[in-house]
């Protein structure tokens, strides 16, 4: 039975990727907006997870106000897939065309010093269209990617961001990710990291919101171990058909402390960073899971390990 889900799942996404980016772009846009409407109204888990975790965001907002929030939520998700399955025909002009990120500078300026950077993000607006981005703008990048099932579906994601011009790398079950990673940084290169969630031992706890939850480590460790700027990025759509964004201030190393105190303070700038901007704009924060550890079995919520390594969701 699992092989027939697999199969299936796989052959869902093959579909997807072979269709839709034949189809006009106002068809596909109509479509997509269409299929989150319908999955807004049936009220799945994934919509009332999403829900739940917006009114976090706004506990001031009436249940009409987070049921609206929701909507345009699914719509921003459902946009976000649109955009990846039509990106593999995308020209490089176009994909230049579809971006406006703000202090774009600090990246320009982290590399040409030859440091190297972390780009480090939440699971906010098309964060594969912004690594595309980067790499027309003349950036090649590596990062990691979860191993999904089946195994053929975790190929084709792999292929596809390859296609970007991506180094993927994968999380688990491979060569040593946190030291191929520090190795491109040192060789001043590029790294992004989606790294606004982490359910596993190495986890760094940060307060987001004002309530407990858990990031990776591996932004952190990295920019402190080899020296790399660290740039937190938020990203968001405004109703038009270019996605925003904003490169942030680089996080400094602190001065003091251990390498789990020093990992533990930088991700939690991170984390406050990335609150602003799920603040500003969160029907375009893609977090369609348990996030905080409230909401989570305490005993599959393993405990923080003394120390952290590189761990990044998808």
């Amino acid at each position: 039975m699992s092989g027939l889900a697999d199969h299936l799942t796989y052959s869902a996404y093959a579909a997807g990727w072979a269709a839709v980016k034949r189809l006009p772009e106002s068809a596909a846009n109509g479509l997509f907006q269409r299929i989150a409407d319908v999955v807004w109204k049936r009220r799945g888990k994934g919509v009332l997870r999403l829900e739940s975790n917006l009114r976090r965001v706004r506990p001031e907002a009436s249940d009409a106000e987070i049921a609206e929030l929701g909507r345009a939520g699914m719509r921003s998700y459902l946009r976000y897939w649109c955009e990846s399955f039509r990106m593999p025909v995308w020209s490089r002009e176009r994909i230049a065309a579809s971006f406006e990120p703000e202090f774009i500078e600090r990246l320009d300026e982290a590399m040409a010093s030859g440091r190297g950077a972390v780009l480090a993000l939440p699971h906010m607006g098309n964060w594969d269209l912004a690594g595309a981005w980067v790499v027309v703008r003349g950036y090649p990048f590596s990062t990691v990617a979860e191993r999904l099932r089946p195994e053929k579906l975790f190929d084709r994601f792999v292929a596809y961001r390859e296609g970007l011009g991506m180094e993927v790398l994968p999380l688990t079950g491979g060569a040593n990710t946190l030291a191929t990673l520090a190795k491109r940084l040192r060789a001043g290169g590029l790294v992004c990291l989606v790294g606004d969630r982490d359910l596993s031992a190495s986890g760094v706890d940060v307060t987001f919101m004002g309530e407990a939850a858990r990031m990776p480590a591996g932004p952190a460790v990295l920019a402190a171990q080899t020296g790399a700027a660290l740039l937190p990025v938020t990203l968001w759509y405004d109703g038009t058909p270019v996605m925003k964004g904003r490169v942030h201030e680089e996080v400094p190393v602190p001065e003091a402390g251990s390498k789990r105190e020093k990992a533990a303070a930088m991700t939690q700038t991170l984390a406050d960073v990335w609150s602003e901007g799920v603040r500003e704009h969160p029907q375009d924060w893609h977090m369609l899971q348990r996030f905080w550890l409230a909401d989570l079995d305490p005993d599959r919520a393993p405990a923080a390990v003394a120390e952290p390594t590189a761990e990044a969701s998808r």
